[in-house]
């Protein structure tokens, strides 16, 4: 009986322990993936995988665990300039008083590439490899996205006053549908409707985005339900809770990303998982300015697909999604009162394949499965804090640091090689940041 030849293929990852995500909570001991043209193309046992396949380039992961890259489904990754400018203060006060007047001094295409980039080097030795990007100068964001290989949803803004990015209602869509066509069709690159949040944005505004999001087949990502005096503001403008505004308007459905969701009835909860919305939870600085608690284990126990984000580095301060993943569960547990709640493989699927679907690329990144693309983060388990181990899942998501990991792939190609940023200047990039903190300093 004649075995096959073995196949070549670009790349083999050997690793002590993978965890695929899908199926759920499984953890594969002494595991290979092989990798073709960025793609997945078997997950197999080592010994099975050397007879099966000659690489190109083989990665022996012997102490790690190889994971889903993690997808931070709720970024404003240029404001990781603005990184502790104005802490301890609540949401308006921040945004009103700093935060919008600090961008009124420096926004523009410059701090946005920088933004990005000093953005993209901390996602990446964190683990993280897609964002669901939320910012202004959407075509500088993907055009520096595209640059340093990083997969991400770009937003198209709209919002109902001027700013640097747009002048007028009618300028914010022709820059929108001008930014979409440019990106249609890229391999890293997708886009995402981004109006603002209910108080900023016009019924008018919204039912243009709600044709546009259907006519494209894009998502709808906003901020929503943050805090409790946005939706006593919203009832006292209009009379209606801004969900049931979003109701109205058509909105709700399974295009629609919706952050924070601090304050929800039981109906809205059930009226999610119906309509297949994406909740993305930013436990971090939900907490940090003090804007409530989203009642993450309701959610998940109703269905709702519940991912993670770190909002923006301004509020939070970091893009450290081990560190989402930890507090995510430890609040969800102190929230519902019980210690059972949002289990660690729960939390490892809202950082992965929660936020995959989001933004509609469950079939493509998310989790590590043939068919998907090779975009994978590995975690040294070896270190001091995170021995002895019993549980894998529990100790990536309890006890592991973002510090841990060593290697991070995006569509095949190798982005941190043993921690260090893969055709990534790091040097230019804290030069430039420095530069920026003088001239927001002094401004």
């Amino acid at each position: 009986m004649s075995h096959a030849a073995p196949q070549p293929v670009d790349l083999v990852i050997e690793a002590r322990w993978v965890v695929p995500v899908e199926p759920h909570a499984v953890v594969l001991e002494n595991h290979a993936v092989a990798v073709h043209d960025g793609r997945i193309v078997a997950l197999l046992p080592i010994a099975d995988a050397r007879a099966a396949y000659v690489p190109r380039e083989r990665v022996e992961l012997g102490e790690h665990a190889l994971i889903p890259g993690l997808v931070n489904s709720h970024t404003h990754n240029p404001m990781t300039l603005l990184r502790g400018l104005a802490d301890d203060l609540p949401l308006m006060v921040w945004l009103q008083q700093y935060i919008w007047p600090a961008e009124a001094k420096v926004l523009g295409p410059e701090f946005v590439r920088d933004g990005v980039e000093l953005a993209v080097a901390e996602m990446l030795r964190g683990g993280t490899t897609c964002a669901n990007e939320n910012y202004f100068f959407p075509d500088v964001i993907g055009a520096t996205y595209r640059k340093l290989g990083f997969r991400a949803v770009v937003g198209l803004p709209v919002i109902e006053f001027p700013t640097a990015w747009a002048k007028s209602q009618d300028e914010y869509f022709e820059r929108a549908g001008a930014v979409h066509d440019s990106f249609r069709g890229d391999a890293l690159i997708s886009t995402a409707f981004v109006p603002h949040a209910p108080y900023t944005v016009s019924d008018e505004s919204f039912e243009r985005i709600r044709v546009l999001s259907d006519q494209l087949d894009i998502p709808v990502h906003l901020h929503t339900h943050e805090t409790a005096h946005e939706v006593e503001e919203e009832k006292a403008k209009s009379g209606l809770r801004p969900f049931q505004r979003l109701q109205k308007l058509g909105l709700v459905n399974d295009r629609l990303i919706a952050v924070h969701m601090t304050q929800l009835t039981d109906g809205e909860i059930a009226a999610c998982a119906a309509a297949g919305v994406s909740v993305v939870h930013c436990p971090e600085s939900n907490l940090k300015l003090a804007s409530g608690f989203c009642p993450a284990e309701k959610l998940r126990a109703a269905g709702v697909n519940l991912a993670l984000g770190t909002d923006g580095c301004a509020s939070n301060n970091d893009l450290d999604m081990f560190g989402e993943m930890r507090t995510a569960a430890l609040l969800a547990k102190a929230v519902a009162g019980d210690a059972a709640a949002f289990d660690a493989a729960f939390a490892l699927r809202a950082a992965t394949l929660n936020g995959a679907k989001a933004i509609g690329q469950e079939a493509t990144i998310g989790s590590i499965e043939v068919g998907k693309q090779a975009d994978f983060a590995a975690v040294r388990l070896s270190e001091l804090e995170t021995q002895p181990l019993f549980h894998v899942v529990s100790q990536l998501v309890y006890a592991t640091g973002r510090h841990q990991v060593s290697d991070v792939w995006i569509a095949g190609r190798r982005k941190l090689a043993a921690r260090e940023l893969v055709g990534m200047d790091t040097a230019a990039i804290l030069e430039r940041t420095r530069a920026w903190r003088e001239r927001i300093a002094s401004a």
